[in-house]
């Protein structure tokens, strides 16, 4: 008998790419494919689906290669599980950018052979995402390399240092409250709804603070949040108990954004609790905030240097120095997935807190099952 295969995902405005996806999918057995509904991903994305979950079904059955379908009964990440436990298909099938550990993990449990492949588009055609066949935001996300937290007072006050940044183009919905600046991307398109404007970046950054953080906001965002939406680039940011930077340099030459595009690797984080609170059981102290500064002035000079060794090592120890300050942005969960990973790469930390990001691998060869991004030009 042909073996069960089954997949999961959003599949909405349907495109030859999702149908690429099922057609290889099903050269392994028969297709069963689950749908999220229209709340997950409300969840998951923080935005509306264009098309609702019925009329997604109704279009996803109606393909030769799908055996059958339906709208996934649970919630979250995993969406799916209660519907694969009833099937107990051979294969679970998913792309890089589905990929999770918590997907792999559940599959072992239940000795579900788990298959990740490369998004192939079909013949000549080219690949397509439903992200850049909706246009609705080209407003970027970021990613902090280095230093992060030293944009709170409440740290810098310890010990100045800089915030380092890359400017991150929108071609996968990163996950909302993913650390990647997502809620100050959600006030941008409040603001700004597809793009962020022609002018001045720095003044647009301040004029997105402003908008993010009114007059009596109790926990201001950094501004490295505000700035690295929209500075386009690498950029680093020095601050010296205050909220804004006294200080930004902006680096905008393409051999060295490739070079660091080439070596950031990225796997999804489990989500975070219910319960998470970043700020519990805090130990900022001028130690910490020191090594913090320091690991973020290492790498910015070996990025310069184009120095991957040095780079991977100041990677990691700015990460170890949040973590020393905040232990809360880790878990035994992420701490597990740093140990499966970091023997393949230079140097590693995480995006966001307490999960719901990204483990963020900075490699000169290719990490199995990880993403790869474009920076801003």
């Amino acid at each position: 008998m042909p073996k069960k295969v089954f997949v999961s995902g959003s599949y909405d405005m349907l495109h030859s790419g999702h149908v690429a996806f099922f057609e290889e999918a099903a050269t392994y057995g028969d297709l069963y494919v689950g749908v999220g509904s229209d709340k997950t991903i409300a969840e998951l994305k923080a935005r509306k689906t264009i098309n609702p979950d019925a009329e997604r079904l109704y279009m996803v059955r109606a393909l030769k290669v799908v055996r059958d379908a339906w709208i996934n009964s649970g919630s979250g990440m995993l969406d799916f599980e209660g519907e694969l436990r009833q099937l107990m298909p051979d294969i679970f099938f998913v792309n890089t950018d589905g990929h999770t550990p918590a997907k792999e993990q559940l599959c072992k449990e239940l000795g579900i052979e788990y298959i990740v492949s490369q998004r192939i588009p079909h013949g000549s055609l080219p690949v397509r995402s439903t992200t850049a066949l909706r246009q609705v935001c080209r407003i970027p996300y970021r990613i902090d390399l280095a230093g992060g937290w030293l944009d709170q007072p409440y740290v810098s006050k310890f010990y100045p240092g800089t915030v380092i940044t890359i400017c991150v183009e929108p071609d996968y919905e990163f996950n909302d409250r993913s650390g990647m600046s997502t809620s100050s991307r959600n006030k941008a398109i409040e603001l700004w709804q597809t793009d962020i404007p022609e002018g001045d970046s720095e003044k647009l950054a301040k004029t997105l603070f402003c908008f993010e953080n009114p007059p009596g906001t109790k926990y201001v965002s950094g501004s490295q949040d505000s700035l690295g939406i929209t500075m386009p680039g690498l950029n680093r940011y020095f601050y010296d108990n205050d909220y804004w930077p006294s200080k930004i340099e902006s680096r905008l030459d393409d051999d060295l954004l490739t070079w660091i595009e080439q070596r950031i690797w990225m796997i999804p984080l489990y989500p975070r609790k219910s319960d998470f609170d970043v700020l519990a059981d805090t130990r900022i102290d001028e130690r910490g905030a020191k090594a913090l500064s320091l690991a973020a002035e290492e790498l910015w000079n070996s990025l310069m240097k184009k120095d991957a060794r040095t780079v991977g090592e100041a990677f990691t120890r700015s990460f170890e120095a949040q973590i020393s300050m905040f232990p809360n942005m880790v878990n035994t969960e992420i701490l597990e997935q740093i140990e499966h990973y970091k023997q393949a790469a230079l140097g590693w930390k995480i995006s966001g807190a307490g999960g719901g990001g990204y483990l963020i691998l900075f490699s000169e060869t290719p990490i199995e099952k990880a993403i790869q991004i474009r920076i801003r030009r």
